[in-house]
């Protein structure tokens, strides 16, 4: 566990999730995403992928607390891929509104960069003001994304 000031981070793989109380993070991705989330029940498939010890899936559930409460969460996804597709895909970060600024956005990333293997892919829409810190930490824009939504 890592601490930064009064903020400890926790890390959850799939060999080591059995602190994670699922469904307070969950709850805290699906209220603190804001306009950038997405359906309860998909951000729970992407957590399930993430702590799954099956072949080709696993990642990482990084958690911030401050006095046990829930203040900051992200999703890192291992693709089973390398090489044309980046081994892994940062899904899901979000930050409690009192914490904004404070670094505990940056220290998220941070954990998940350094705790896991490859390349990482980032979703990111253009008005997200997050944006400035994932390039300050050396997230490039590569691609523009088109999708064909069925």
């Amino acid at each position: 566990m890592a601490e930064n000031d009064s903020v400890q981070y926790e890390i959850h793989t799939p060999s080591n999730h059995q602190q994670l109380n699922r469904d307070k993070v969950l709850d805290f991705l699906f209220q603190h995403l804001d306009q950038y989330g997405d359906a309860r029940e998909d951000i729970a498939k992407c957590m399930d992928y993430a702590l799954s010890d099956a072949e080709g899936k696993g990642g990482s559930v990084i958690v911030a607390r401050e006095a046990g409460k829930v203040v900051g969460a992200l999703i890192l996804n291992n693709t089973g891929m390398s090489g044309y597709i980046p081994e892994n895909i940062l899904v899901y970060v979000a930050v409690h509104g009192s914490q904004r600024g404070k670094g505990v956005g940056k220290k998220l990333v941070q954990l998940a960069t350094e705790t896991s293997d490859g390349s990482i892919a980032l979703h990111v829409e253009p008005d997200n003001p997050a944006r400035h810190l994932y390039e300050k930490m050396g997230f490039t824009n590569k691609y523009l994304e088109y999708r064909l939504i069925r």
